[in-house]
């Protein structure tokens, strides 16, 4: 197990041999998710990077971007549980969560029988999940806080690891329903998926056309990523890191102090505090994925446009500027600066001003 601080031979290993150990396989998972998936290593990295901290993902692109091969292809390395859910307008809640079953015993006693759904799994992918009603959509939002279902009376703990990817399509219009607010929160990333570069659409045309399908071996099982998961709990960050994130969540609200001027002009409403949380997770793992101790301020600018773009609200006049959300990220990253440290004073304090 990489996450596992007992060799073995029975001798316990420090926090350094561990990371080392789960860079080395995090490395792994890149190159048998590479067998099937061309290119689109930050698509891969943040979903890594989901996984590792118990997060959520939403994957937006246009259709043929391999976005439901690329979560099949990261279940198949992962020995965990793994089901497909396509979204349609006619699918109802108990399709998703499960339902009572009224049964009649040998002696014509009857009693309901709880049938699980398929988000009882370890992996579930939500497919084209903007294609369904709200009413089915909400029945994701306990699953995805509390990792439970609620079904009549019962309450029912899902499976661990736990994990949500859904996909959607955004140049869709009829037919679809946006994701509330509510529940766009509940993920920890919202990941584009862009176009393939010229050499990466050659690559693709190659292997998809030759008839040869390439088979990914697995990596990890589902207790391995538990103890990841505990690893990544034990990177540090220091308060200076904390201080940086938190400012420029704050930055993202146009009622707040320290909000720039554009962000008072351009957005509506900015990030909540998960924002926060979520983007000190995910500094967390770009350093254990990295082999490092603790979280630098890079590794949360890094993170801040996936974090943040579902998190924030622009409006009309934005648009005419040509401003997306992305774009005001970027400028508040570029903008925001990161905290110096505290100055050390001495106990004695300072020196005496001569009069």
């Amino acid at each position: 197990m990489p996450a596992n601080p007992t060799s073995s031979s029975g001798k316990s290993r420090n926090l350094g041999d561990v990371l080392r150990e789960f860079s080395q396989h995090q490395q792994k998972m890149r190159a048998e998710l590479a067998k099937v998936i061309v290119g689109q290593s930050d698509v891969v990295e943040q979903l890594l990077a989901a996984i590792f901290t118990r997060g959520h993902c939403l994957l937006e692109g246009v259709p043929g971007l391999a976005k439901t091969l690329m979560v099949s292809t990261l279940a198949n390395i992962l020995d965990v549980g793994f089901k497909r859910i396509q979204f349609t307008p006619d699918l109802m809640p108990s399709d998703i969560t499960g339902t009572q079953v009224l049964e009649e015993d040998e002696q014509g006693r009857r009693s309901f029988r709880f049938v699980e759904g398929p988000i009882f799994t370890n992996i579930l992918l939500a497919d084209e999940i903007n294609r369904t009603p709200p009413k089915t959509q909400a029945a994701l939002l306990q699953a995805m806080q509390e990792r439970q279902v609620s079904v009549g009376r019962d309450t029912f703990d899902l499976p661990e690891p736990f994990f949500t990817i859904a996909t959607q399509n955004p140049i869709e219009q009829e037919g679809t329903y946006p994701l509330p607010e509510a529940q766009l929160d509940r993920f920890m990333f919202n990941i584009k998926v862009g176009y393939p570069t010229a050499e990466e659409e050659e690559k693709i045309l190659t292997a998809t056309t030759r008839g040869e399908k390439e088979v990914p071996n697995k990596v990890l099982s589902g207790r391995a990523i538990l103890n990841v998961q505990k690893l990544i709990d034990s990177v540090a960050v220091s308060p200076l890191v904390i201080r940086y994130a938190s400012q420029l969540v704050r930055a993202t609200r146009p009622k707040d102090e320290s909000a720039p001027e554009y962000v008072r002009e351009l957005v509506d409403w900015g990030a909540g505090p998960r924002a926060g949380q979520n983007l000190i997770a995910a500094g967390k793992a770009l350093a254990a994925m990295d082999g490092r101790f603790s979280v630098a301020p890079g590794d949360v600018s890094r993170m801040a446009i996936p974090v943040l773009r579902h998190r924030i609200a622009t409006n009309f006049q934005a648009q005419a500027e040509g401003m997306d959300t992305d774009a005001v990220i970027e400028k508040l990253v570029a903008d925001v600066p990161v905290p110096r440290p505290d100055k050390f004073t001495t106990e004695k304090g300072p020196p005496p001003v001569e009069k």
